[in-house]
């Protein structure tokens, strides 16, 4: 499932998203879903932008409007990355934590 790059994204967000050689904005596809009741999502989208991922999240159905009364979505948080960078995402959210060596 693709996002639609068409509304307006943050400045900030717009000028890290890759652009295609056309100019365009690469398109956004959809990494998954995250229950915000354990803050999960944004543990996810700050791991990702630490690793240089830009991403977009989204709140299905009526979503934003649980977001701004209650202060999380009744059905998540839709977290979408752009195109090339979907496995390397996917890889990161896999990944076993390392131990630290004693």
């Amino acid at each position: 499932m693709a996002l639609n790059l068409e509304r307006s994204l943050p400045s900030d967000l717009r000028e890290r998203w890759p652009k295609m050689p056309s100019g365009e904005s690469e398109k956004a596809v959809f990494l998954c879903n995250c229950k915000a009741v354990d803050l999960s999502d944004e543990i996810m989208i700050n791991m990702l932008e630490a690793y240089g991922i830009p991403c977009i999240r989204d709140y299905p159905g009526n979503g934003s409007f649980g977001k701004v009364v209650l202060g999380m979505s009744g059905q998540g948080t839709d977290i979408y990355v752009p195109e090339s960078r979907l496995e390397e995402a996917r890889s990161l959210l896999t990944a076993e934590a390392e131990e630290p060596e004693s």
